[in-house]
């Protein structure tokens, strides 16, 4: 039974013990099939990023989940990442484009505008993030977007939409019903109560579900 959304995880802003991360990591992505993991990690020098990168690929690699880094297609293209997520402040698509090639994943924060993902999805991004859906944990969201965008642009648009912002097992229905290709969850699974590998199972479970 194939999903109709998938599991998009974004690293906790900080880690403070990457080998033990690195163990949660595998234990997360085994336990039920997650699309890829953002790297975002804001407040690191470009080597630690690096070096987070180079650690937590391999085991990404063993569980088909694409790598993607935060802000950064220049540290995407040292690290051999699969792609790029970009904010309206950081390098255009274009120049990510012509800096990563055709085959990069490059996607683009749209916050809760139709028109900056019409002008995304146009360029030829790979998907369009909305957002922030709740309240959340890992950044205070200078934008509110509301379900009705993720219905609307799922009935009018191919190009896939991310729903980011507090996204966690409790909530995600009715993200996932009202038309999101992927959820992001970063705090709602490294943080959840029964841990990272319960949260995904059942956001999982959420995401199989057709109704």
């Amino acid at each position: 039974m194939s999903a109709h959304c998938q599991i998009y995880l974004i690293t906790p802003p900080a880690i403070a013990d990457m080998d033990a991360f690195l163990e949660t990591l595998k234990n997360t992505l085994s336990a039920a099939p997650v699309a890829c993991l953002q790297i975002r990690l804001k407040d690191y020098e470009d080597s630690a990023i690096i070096q987070a990168a180079q650690a937590m690929s391999p085991i990404c690699r063993d569980y088909n989940t694409a790598v993607i880094i935060n802000d950064r297609p220049d540290l995407a293209k040292e690290c051999k990442a699969d792609g790029v997520h970009i904010g309206q402040n950081d390098m255009d698509y274009f120049s990510s484009r012509e800096l990563l090639g055709e085959d990069a994943i490059i996607g683009v924060t749209c916050h809760n505008s139709k028109e900056l993902a019409f002008e995304a999805a146009s360029a030829g991004a790979s998907y369009v993030a909305f957002g922030a859906f709740f309240e959340t944990e890992t950044k205070a969201p200078k934008f509110r977007a509301d379900k009705e965008i993720l219905t609307w642009w799922d009935q009018a648009i191919v190009t896939p939409c991310v729903a980011i912002g507090g996204i966690n097992p409790d909530n995600a229905k009715e993200i996932i019903q009202a038309g999101a290709d992927f959820i992001a969850v970063s705090s709602g699974v490294w943080n959840y109560q029964d841990g990272p590998a319960a949260s995904v199972k059942r956001l999982h479970q959420l995401c199989l579900a057709q109704d």
